[in-house]
């Protein structure tokens, strides 16, 4: 039987986008600012910048660092550096200097995609003893000049030089992506081309990402529940992408209103600011049909008041991590109410089990760690041959994060492993005491943590933001709590803050939660 070329049956990412455009060439496919592009002039583009990015001595494999805020021009970089057969390595523009710096270190790259706002931590990170030589300068959602010494975009996509032929198969690495580090230092999940697009597939059946779409993507593209649960998947089905940086509830709203947005993925946190906003009027999103959070679970609180505000909105939970880069379960919309506080099941392309240390299935109600099969999962820890075999231990990969099932089979995340509070002899799961905190009509946000103490070993604490205009005191939270639960698990502190610190992804950050009050 003759052997056919590889080249033949390649599906990558790039090639997901040039089959779009063949389809849809005329299609508008991203609107950022003043800037659009129909699924042909953005295809042809790419295939240009690809060529730019190989006459800069960027090969196969090389390892391209990107640290900017949306625009079009990260999203040009995005599938560039797929068809020129790079690996790209988004890095969170929340971080410091050095730890920008750990990232690229430990990812040996290169070269760094920056823009404007950022090129000042791209440079200052680079200089602390990184291999990174050259930088590319990527446009802004509002207009912008070029950081000098740095590569501008334009001239990137104006290369007249063929891109020579890419030897890049679907099981070659499309991305590292390293993990928030809200628990321990970053660790780099390698992402094949093959994942992530098993993972579209996942994303377009179960979260029903479609062609009529008119999809906003607001959160960081860094982080890759947008990049890879939302727009990825919908450049491959062919939606409409409107693209920001700017995730603020009067520019939102505004956007929502006037791109007449019908997909909109946000956080809980994002949810709540714009139920919040003074700008909020359910008028603006006439238009939206279907409506997506993660990171964190929606409390029920909230889950309420959005089915009371849009109930035109469909709403999805989406539960994964960016090891399985990253869906693994969704709740859909008919359980959303029937099934609270619940991820779901897993998704076309995943098999996840609840299971106990001896690797045994839990009984219905008893807690234990996801773990996960499926295409979507990583290749392995970048560098980190150690922590790979720990986290696929039993031939499962293992989630950390500790959760219920129900007799229908539905999973409930109770808490991270490292999140599961330890008091008095008790295991305390910190989501039960958020959901009864948000009980309290006053409460805007609430986390709790448990933190060292010398009678307890660990005191369950809650750190709380009290809606605008309204007043709450660590008597009235006890005394409900008091009355909701069971006493040790009651908070033996409360404390009030004006916001919770959390990455771009919305995910509140404990562990600086427990630095800060320990």
């Amino acid at each position: 039987m003759q052997e056919l070329s590889p080249i033949v049956r390649r599906q990558t990412i790039a090639d997901a986008l040039h089959r779009t455009a063949r389809r849809l060439p005329s299609k508008t496919a991203i609107v950022c600012g003043d800037t659009s592009w129909t699924y042909a002039e953005f295809d042809a583009l790419v295939s240009r910048m690809a060529a730019g990015l190989h006459h800069l001595g960027i090969g196969e494999g090389d390892r391209v660092a990107v640290l900017a805020r949306n625009s079009h021009g990260f999203a040009a970089l995005r599938f560039a550096l797929a068809r020129r057969g790079a690996v790209m390595v988004p890095i969170n523009f929340m971080l410091k200097a050095e730890e920008v710096a750990y990232i690229l270190r430990h990812s040996g790259a290169q070269t760094l995609a920056t823009d404007s706002g950022l090129s000042e931590l791209a440079q200052a990170a680079a200089a602390l003893d990184t291999q990174v030589h050259q930088y590319i300068w990527l446009p802004s959602e509002d207009p912008s000049a070029p950081t000098p010494g740095m590569h501008p975009f334009d001239a990137l996509v104006a290369c007249t030089e063929a891109l020579p032929p890419v030897q890049l198969g679907s099981q070659d690495l499309a991305q590292i992506v390293y993990t928030s580090g809200t628990e321990s230092s970053p660790k780099g999940a390698m992402l094949t081309h093959d994942a992530v697009l098993w993972q579209y597939v996942s994303c377009v059946i179960n979260a029903e990402i479609a062609e009529a779409d008119r999809a906003l993507h607001a959160l960081p593209l860094y982080h890759c529940a947008q990049l890879d649960v939302f727009f990825g998947p919908a450049i491959y089905m062919g939606s409409t992408n409107v693209i920001t940086g700017k995730p603020v509830p009067d520019h939102l709203l505004d956007l929502l209103q006037r791109f007449e947005i019908n997909s909109f993925f946000a956080p809980p946190t994002v949810w709540i600011a714009l139920l919040r906003s003074p700008a909020f009027d359910p008028a603006k999103l006439q238009h939206l049909a279907k409506g997506y959070y993660g990171a964190s679970i929606m409390p029920v609180e909230v889950l309420k008041e959005l089915a009371s505000r849009l109930p035109q909105v469909r709403l999805w939970n989406l539960y994964g991590q960016t090891e399985i880069a990253p869906l693994a379960t969704m709740l859909g919309p008919d359980d959303q109410l029937r099934k609270p506080g619940s991820c779901g099941k897993a998704v076309l392309n995943v098999d996840t089990r609840v299971v106990n240390d001896a690797m045994q299935d839990v009984a219905i109600g008893e807690i234990g760690e996801i773990v996960h099969r499926s295409p979507h999962l990583m290749l392995g820890y970048f560098n980190d041959p150690e922590k790979t075999a720990a986290a696929f231990s039993g031939d499962w990969f293992h989630s950390g994060d500790l959760a219920v099932i129900d007799d229908e089979g539905y999973i409930t995340v109770v808490d991270r492993t490292k999140d599961m509070i330890k008091t008095g002899g008790e295991n305390v799961a910190s989501r039960e005491v958020e959901e009864c905190i948000y009980g309290l009509s006053a409460v805007s946000e609430v986390a709790v943590v448990g933190l060292p103490d010398a009678k307890w070993v660990e005191a369950v604490t809650a750190i709380i933001v009290v809606k605008a205009g309204q007043s709450l005191s660590e008597a009235e939270v006890m005394a409900h709590c008091q009355s909701h639960m069971a006493g040790f698990k009651v908070p033996k502190r409360v404390a009030f803050v004006e916001a919770l610190p959390k990455n771009p992804s919305g995910k509140v950050l404990k562990r600086e939660l427990r630095m800060q009050f320990s």
